[in-house]
């Protein structure tokens, strides 16, 4: 289980990427966590729209569409959430309608390298 979604930083997602790739998971085997960072409720979600890493980006709700992405950042099969809600795990599951704009991933992972090269420097 690694950290997923768009609030993981680039040395993260790279490192899982790794493991998952030296470990040769296949299908199922692969879990991402908090992929919201740890609330819905952050201001993050406020302030970015997630909607844009989507083909049908006006379909779903930010939480949502950062839902979906979190299953490429870094590539994974399943999601570990925590919540006491119903409705909040309903949204969830229909979030996985949504498909996945993959050259706006890469390009999102690209940025994240490139930035965390500049930082380094």
């Amino acid at each position: 289980m690694v950290r997923a979604g768009l609030l993981v930083g680039a040395r993260t997602l790279g490192a899982a990427d790794t493991l998952i790739g030296a470990w040769g998971l296949g299908d199922g085997e692969a879990w991402g966590m908090s992929p919201f960072g740890g609330s819905t409720r952050a201001s993050v979600w406020d302030r970015i729209d997630p909607r844009l890493f989507l083909h049908d980006c006006g379909r779903l709700s930010r939480v949502q569409a950062a839902f979906r992405t979190a299953f490429h950042l870094p590539r994974v099969d399943s999601i570990a959430v925590g919540t006491d809600e119903p409705t909040h795990l309903g949204e969830l599951v229909g979030a996985l309608t949504g498909q996945v704009e993959e050259r706006a991933v890469q390009e999102y992972r690209r940025l994240l390298r490139d930035r965390s090269c500049d930082q380094s420097a």
